[in-house]
């Protein structure tokens, strides 16, 4: 596998090695050792499967505490993936780093505990599945506000306005966020 950095350290790109041939391709998503042998050294205890529809946004979501690492990846169709560094002694407290994942380029995206977590959906029907190193508590889930200007995040929008549930409609600014030490 190829591990490619991003802007802001703490997630990473994962380019799987690939095997195809004309029956189709094969794909190594997990595996322990090496994932491990790569820098990220992962327990993973709860796997998430959404299903949505082009201009769908979700997030920016994260749990403190009980913070989560995630491990994500497309299987039918696209989005662009976001990470945003929530901790607050961070040299990059704020910053974010995004990708485009796709059933096509099959890449992941490791997101590391202590980022909010959110992604744009670009294709109807896009499947994104993610692999999670705490359970889901949603007495501890948090929704940074996808559009806070001192964040940022340059989604790919072109004009539309995207659907949100109510909970990311109503998602606090980065000043007002609950954050890591």
């Amino acid at each position: 596998m190829n591990i490619v950095d991003c802007a802001i350290p703490g997630p990473l790109i994962i380019e799987p090695r690939v095997f195809g041939d004309e029956r189709g391709f094969f794909l190594e998503s997990w595996s322990e050792r090496s994932f491990a042998a790569n820098g990220i050294d992962a327990t993973f205890v709860q796997d998430n499967h959404s299903r949505s529809q082009a201009g769908v946004l979700r997030g920016l979501h994260y749990q403190n505490p009980h913070g989560q690492g995630k491990l994500v990846r497309v299987t039918r169709g696209a989005v662009f993936d976001v990470a945003v560094d929530m901790r607050r002694s961070s040299p990059t407290f704020g910053k974010w780093a995004g990708v485009t994942l796709s059933a096509e380029n099959k890449r992941m995206f490791w997101v590391p505990e202590g980022f909010a977590h959110g992604f744009l959906v670009l294709e109807d029907g896009t499947d994104f599945l993610y692999k999670c190193t705490d359970f889901y508590a949603p007495e501890h889930e948090h929704s940074l506000a996808w559009d806070d200007p001192d964040v940022g995040i340059e989604w790919p929008l072109n004009g539309v306005e995207p659907q949100l549930s109510a909970k990311d409609r109503d998602g606090r600014s980065l000043a007002q966020a609950e954050t890591f030490a």
